[in-house]
């Protein structure tokens, strides 16, 4: 079968409008992949959103993950069209702070974020992944290997969850071909840290850009068949973080 006949693999994508969402998209789409990306707002991208849509490879969905209902929705209106191969939970969600300063709804929103749409989205594509001998990635945190995580408890214990669900999939999904790795990036140049109450220097080699974490799925998704690489930490040359003065 010639290139041009050949079914490409299909991507679901979670955070796909910004940050290493973004990077991630275009950078399947150039591997050959049809790309799903659930963003939700792809208006600040709309050079991106207008070059991908020309091939094909890329298909923006604006929809809101916290929204249970549309997501599902949404999802099975993908599937119609054909079964997913290549799951990656990307989206991420951080509120960082001494825990009792934290409303509740900061609290509820990065719960369901880093960890209930995860579980929801591989719960509706296992199936076809044990079927297709297929891939998830989830994009964790390197706080996840911390014992502790002061001023970012609620979001270290969350990627911790991550991590172990990721843990958990594979040894039930692993005799059915399916691959599960969980990346674990440490401070990365994205909007995540917004609402934190630290900074990062900004010289070359203390922070991650998008495009590194981007590599390294590509480097996941590139081992030959029967190779897993369960799990994979980043981290910049340098550690130089500080405390914001009130």
């Amino acid at each position: 079968m010639s290139d041009t006949n050949r079914i490409k693999k299909r991507v679901l994508l979670t955070g796909a409008s910004s940050g290493i969402g973004a990077v991630l998209a275009e950078m399947l789409s150039d591997m050959g992949f049809q790309v799903f990306g659930i963003g939700r707002d792809f208006e600040k991208n709309t050079e991106k959103e207008s070059k991908t849509a020309v091939t094909g490879d890329f298909r923006p969905i604006s929809c809101d993950l916290l929204d249970t209902d549309a997501l599902i929705k949404t999802v099975k209106d993908i599937k119609r069209e054909g079964e997913i191969d290549v799951l990656i939970n990307n989206a991420g969600c951080a509120y960082y702070g001494l825990h009792e300063e934290l409303d509740v709804s900061k609290i509820k929103e990065m719960v369901r974020t880093n960890l209930e749409v995860p579980m929801i989205l591989t719960q509706m594509l296992l199936r076809d992944l044990k079927k297709n001998k297929g891939t998830i990635i989830n994009i964790s945190s390197v706080t996840a290997l911390s014992q502790a995580n002061p001023h970012g408890a609620a979001y270290g214990a969350l990627k911790a969850g991550l991590r172990s669900f990721s843990s958990s999939i594979f040894e039930e999904a692993r005799k059915h071909g399916v691959r599960v790795s969980t990346i674990m990036p440490d401070m990365t140049k994205t909007e995540l840290y917004r609402n934190a109450d630290f900074y990062v220097e900004e010289t070359e080699g203390a922070y991650l850009e998008p495009a590194e974490v981007a590599e390294a799925v590509r480097y996941i998704l590139e081992r030959p068949d029967g190779v897993v690489i369960p799990e994979m930490v980043l981290r910049p040359q340098l550690h130089r973080i500080y405390r914001k003065q009130k």
